[in-house]
């Protein structure tokens, strides 16, 4: 059979559904087979496109045998070697025996149902496979999402390839006041295979979005000359971030800044304002502790245990409200993120208590 025109709507099929030729022809391969058992009860045959000629070849398959059996491991149908010389003499017991179908004639319009069906199944599949995989090959990343309906119990959002996911209002920042048609960024957690498609599972609260977001506006995270060492974040308000520059020539924090805050400010930006204190990382545990603490000043650390990674933290007294912030939030995420557990004296006190410092 020869048709120009069925090629060409493979094509345009194959692009539309988001799947490749290649997928496309063998949902069209196992269609016509299954068609074809349908109609003669042979499940055995083979189908050739040669797209060069746009012409499609479908040949029956039977088992050149002894004598016919009734063998249920042989699936394919037989003929005995009698019959078989009788189409060609070159035949022996073991061959295949292969012959031209011409579907237009030989099917049935029950066989013809039960191939679209194979087909349309075969193709759905493929959509299911590529779409898992192209999620797959982004999962712990940061993506792209548009905000196409919003609830109370979160938004739906639209991905690469019109796909459509959910983000729970879990995952939504507090300052976030999401809007219909708006593009977000999110960070993209998990990829599940399931009976209607991939499970695609998206966060806009993971720090790891902080991280991404950093990766991509700031060159010198993207090259490795300066390295995020920790962070701890409370999504929505404000993130902690130790950095180090593995350059001395280059400022990890000026850096990260950027020329009039540019750099910082386009990822609070991303983030609807969530504050991101940055701190430098010191392999000194009395630095990278009173570091941790900023915009707090720390008069001394002292008291450290690298074992049991405790401290005891300084402050003058007009900075201690400060160094443990509202709700005890600044000295939370500064041990979340230094890894230090770390207690927090004022000035006075640590002198009405005899220390030293």
């Amino acid at each position: 059979m020869i048709s120009k025109e069925f090629f060409e709507n493979v094509e345009l099929m194959a692009k539309e559904r988001g799947i490749t030729v290649e997928q496309a022809l063998e949902a069209v391969r196992e269609g016509m087979i299954k068609a074809y058992k349908k109609a003669t009860g042979n499940p055995c045959a083979r189908v050739e496109f040669k797209t060069e000629k746009n012409e499609i070849l479908m040949y029956s398959q039977m088992l050149v045998v002894s004598e016919i059996t009734e063998d249920p491991e042989i699936e394919m149908k037989q003929i005995t070697l009698a019959e078989a010389k009788a189409i060609s003499n070159r035949y022996k017991v073991g061959d295949i025996v292969e012959q031209k179908i011409d579907p237009k004639k030989d099917f049935g319009r029950q066989a013809v149902s039960t191939g679209k069906q194979t087909f349309n199944q075969n193709v759905r599949n493929s959509e299911k496979a590529n779409i898992s995989e192209y999620f797959k090959n982004q999962e712990n990343e940061m993506i792209d999402a548009t905000v196409i309906r919003i609830d109370e119990k979160g938004a739906t959002l639209q991905l690469a390839n019109n796909y459509t996911t959910f983000l729970p209002a879990r995952e939504i920042l507090v300052n976030d006041n999401l809007t219909v048609g708006e593009r977000i960024k999110v960070y993209l957690v998990s990829v599940e295979d399931g009976t209607k498609g991939p499970k695609i599972t998206v966060s806009r609260s993971d720090k790891n979005l902080v991280i991404r977001l950093m990766e991509q506006s700031i060159p010198e995270i993207q090259d490795g000359t300066i390295e995020i060492m920790g962070i701890a974040r409370d999504a929505g308000d404000r993130s902690k971030v130790a950095i180090r520059s593995v350059d001395p020539n280059v400022d990890a924090i000026g850096s990260c800044v950027g020329e009039k805050g540019a750099r910082i400010n386009s990822i609070v930006s991303a983030l609807n304002g969530e504050k991101i204190d940055l701190y430098k990382f010191s392999s000194v545990p009395e630095e990278l502790i009173a570091n941790s603490l900023q915009p707090a000043t720390v008069l001394a650390v002292i008291d450290v245990d690298p074992k049991a990674k405790t401290s005891l933290a300084i402050v003058p007294d007009d900075q201690l409200s400060l160094a443990i912030g509202k709700q005890g939030q600044n000295v939370r995420l500064a041990v979340q993120s230094c890894g230090w557990k770390i207690d927090i004296k004022s000035e006075s006190d640590a002198k009405a208590e005899g220390r030293s410092f």
